[in-house]
């Protein structure tokens, strides 16, 4: 993989590319991870964000390694992301999840 990305020289611009795509897909995981499950999220995002920053360690290639150092700091962002999530649910930025909060309020159905 890296000869042929050294040869047509694209390796920034693939690593770009990814990181542009692996960063979009965090957004919406943030929105929907908060909807159905609240900051309980973060530690999903915290777990695995480490076991893809041992990948990354363990990675002798330097584009993998690359995007998996993306996607790690990706999940370490969304840790913050969750509690930023709430808050624009608290604004009413965003739907909060009708069941989670007849479910906090003990009426659940």
């Amino acid at each position: 993989m890296a000869e042929i990305l050294a040869n047509f020289r694209v390796g920034g611009l693939l690593v770009g590319l990814v990181s542009f795509l692996i960063i979009g897909l965090f957004h919406p995981l943030v929105i929907k991870g908060e909807y159905y499950f609240g900051r309980k999220c973060r530690w999903w995002f915290l777990i695995a964000g480490i076991v893809v920053l041992a990948l990354c360690i363990a990675t002798t290639d330097l584009f993998l390694s690359s995007l998996l150092g993306v996607t790690a700091f990706s999940c370490f962002w969304s840790i913050k992301e969750i509690d930023e999530q709430v808050e624009r649910v608290r604004k009413g930025w965003f739907p909060s999840n009708p069941k989670r909060e007849a479910k906090r309020q003990g009426k659940s159905k």
